[in-house]
């Protein structure tokens, strides 16, 4: 049984191309119950988030596998032939088991080291699971998949330091606060950027959040979701009089605050000192408030240094998890390989033992003069030639398929022995009861 993958992500394709080739959940389970279906495919599972979408599939004809995949992501998403032919990818086997480890291990993610896609992996082998669509090849690729994901986030530092400039900017907020929950933190802007700060900051456990943004109903909105106070811009003179930390993501086109005005809001102010905060470009803060003794500024490109810093680390730890995920795929390329030598073993064995059986039958008729002793002595002998025979064989056949030609050997001896199995190792497709996802390592 052969896996196919077939693909693109952020690496082959802009995020014009691959929004079109997003899969919905709906999309999802009709394009695996249409693939399913097709008798194409053993088994089937389709992964799809907003840096990729990929179909992994177990099959005996890899060829007719790969243009079916091809034309179901065409069915069911909106992505051009021409789109996809340029941005796609396709890997078989040991390579493809390689691409859905390094996956859920954020190997190949556009931030290393992030902790979504462990989860969305899992989320997709689920999927797969409720619609019947994998069996033992992709449960067991699934659930070693998740198995070194965990393993490169615990035996590595992949995941260490912040890195995106919202979580920076809350990392350094979290630096310069002594207690958090007691702090006012004004976040100025209400864009994607404020947002992910918005996040962060709930998570980092603020107590006092106040939105600021031109819009007023947008700032309020945003605050109902996260727990704080919306208002408008005529309002931040009044806000910054009781802030100790300010971040700033708007999309104006100039400054919105000056030094003169941060000088006014503070002398009106019972606070000491300010983290000022500015992630917009261009920038929102007046440079010159860096020289005010009570307040820290920094902008996007201090938080930027920091991301580098860390994706730098990272890179050097993805060097380790690499090496993890190599061990891996030799791993799930013997599991694999066992998986196709013991049913065409055991498909010979059975073979070999109806041949004997029914000679034994034909002939039995004719040796009436033999004791029961005697037909113990005959069962036994036939046994012994029959296991002598098939003896090297069957130690031949084990190691063949530890070779990169071991599955053409297999399929070798089921076609010299006239073996009834479909030459693929494993049984054809069906809805197997597959186990749980949960029962796997988190």
């Amino acid at each position: 049984m052969h896996i196919v993958v077939v693909g693109l992500s952020h690496k082959t394709a802009p995020v014009e191309q691959r929004e079109k080739a997003v899969l919905t959940e709906r999309e999802a389970r009709s394009l695996l119950r249409s693939l399913a279906s097709s008798g194409v495919v053993a088994e089937v599972a389709a992964l799809s988030t907003c840096n990729r979408t990929e179909l992994y599939a177990a099959t005996g004809d890899p060829t007719a596998t790969e243009q079916a995949l091809v034309d179901a992501i065409l069915t069911h998403t909106r992505i051009s032939s021409t789109e996809l032919e340029c941005a796609r990818y396709t890997h078989r086997d040991e390579r493809a088991a390689a691409q859905l480890f390094r996956v859920s291990s954020s190997l190949d993610s556009m931030v290393v080291g992030e902790s979504e896609i462990q989860g969305q992996v899992r989320a997709a082998w689920e999927q797969a699971v409720e619609e019947e669509t994998v069996g033992p090849i992709l449960n067991h690729l699934f659930r070693q998949a998740l198995e070194v994901g965990k393993r490169v986030r615990t035996d590595t530092r992949i995941s260490h330091g912040p890195a995106s400039v919202p979580a920076v900017a809350v990392n350094l907020v979290q630096q310069n606060a002594a207690n958090l929950p007691e702090c006012r933190v004004v976040v100025v802007g209400a864009g994607e950027m404020a947002e992910a700060v918005l996040v962060s900051l709930v998570d980092a456990g603020v107590g006092d959040l106040v939105i600021v943004n031109r819009t007023v109903s947008t700032a309020r909105q945003l605050a109902d979701r996260f727990g704080g106070r919306g208002v408008g811009f005529d309002a931040l003179a009044t806000e910054l009089a009781g802030a100790d930390i300010v971040i700033s993501s708007t999309d104006a086109p100039h400054t919105i605050l000056d030094r003169r005005q941060l000088e006014e809001a503070m002398d009106s102010g019972d606070r000491d000192g300010m983290l000022i905060i500015d992630i917009s470009v261009p920038r929102d803060i007046d440079p010159a408030i860096a020289h005010l003794p009570t307040v820290i500024l920094r902008d996007i490109d201090d938080l930027e240094r920091v991301v580098e810093a860390n994706l730098n680390g990272r890179r050097l730890e993805a060097v380790v998890g690499e090496q993890i995920v190599s061990d891996a795929v030799n791993g799930f390329s013997e599991w694999r390989s066992g998986l196709v030598a013991a049913p065409a073993i055991r498909e010979l064995r059975e073979h070999a033992e109806e041949i004997r059986r029914s000679e034994l039958d034909r002939l039995g008729s004719s040796w009436d003069s033999l004791s029961d002793a005697d037909r113990e002595r005959l069962e036994a002998l036939t046994k012994a030639i029959v296991n002598k025979i098939l003896h090297e064989p069957t130690v031949r056949a084990r190691a063949a398929v530890q070779n990169a030609d071991g599955i053409r050997h297999i399929e070798s001896l089921r076609h010299l022995f006239g073996l009834n199995g479909s030459g693929s190792g494993a049984p054809a497709h069906t809805h197997l009861s597959a186990p749980s996802p949960h029962d796997a390592s988190q």
